[in-house]
């Protein structure tokens, strides 16, 4: 074992840095691109970078916010919101949807992006997009932390009930993940980084160690 001199710290107690190392440590991680409707029909789409899927059957992805912001609020009133892939080409888009704009006004038309109605939920879709994810809410939860108390943060959880994938992406039946060459959040304010096919390498999985049953209906 190589011997290596740690930084170890505390979170309770600051981690005496120059930036919090948390969201560089995980990382990167994949950005959830959530467009989402109020109670009063108004849209709404919005990166969040702490993202990810629980469950292959029911399918289940979630999003986290650290403020009740306007996605966590659609989902509420309505139950339904709707992921969107974020690919390197969409990136600048992707981020002009997070400007603080004004309550009720719709990113879609500001980041130039075309909203397309949703089959099984009343959400649109970004157009744009190479790939979809319709869900319904099944949970909200706010965090709290060791001592139980509630913490300003909230995971919203959802069944995936409708699924968008452009057709060039399928071969022989896969999804080809890096030929869409999506954009992660890496550690740093601004920092991504791209999926591409050179960067996929391959590990065999260890005879027994998963089932294709586990992985939902085919």
């Amino acid at each position: 074992m190589t011997v290596r001199e740690f930084h170890y710290y505390e979170p309770a107690k600051g981690h005496g840095l120059s930036h919090n190392p948390l969201n560089a440590l995980v990382a990167p991680r994949p950005i959830g691109w959530i467009s989402s409707r109020d109670a009063q029909g108004r849209v709404n789409l919005a990166p969040y970078s702490f993202f990810n899927a629980f469950n292959y059957d029911p399918p289940i992805i979630g999003f986290s916010s650290i403020a009740w912001k306007d996605s966590v609020q659609n989902a509420s009133e309505t139950g339904e919101f709707t992921w969107n892939l974020v690919t390197r080409e969409l990136g600048d888009q992707m981020n002009q949807t997070s400007a603080p704009l004004p309550h009720g006004e719709d990113e879609f038309p500001f980041a130039g992006l075309t909203a397309v109605a949703g089959r099984m939920v009343n959400v649109p879709r970004v157009g744009e997009s190479r790939a979809a994810m319709e869900c319904k809410v099944i949970d909200i939860v706010q965090f709290r932390n060791t001592a139980g108390e509630k913490v300003g943060g909230w995971l919203v959880l959802g069944e995936v009930v409708g699924v968008y994938i452009d057709m060039a992406l399928l071969k022989d039946g896969v999804y080809q993940t890096a030929e869409a060459y999506p954009i992660m959040r890496s550690g740093g304010l601004n920092d991504y980084v791209q999926v591409s096919p050179e960067n996929v390498f391959q590990i065999a999985r260890l005879a027994g160690a998963s089932s294709p049953s586990s992985h939902g209906k085919g």
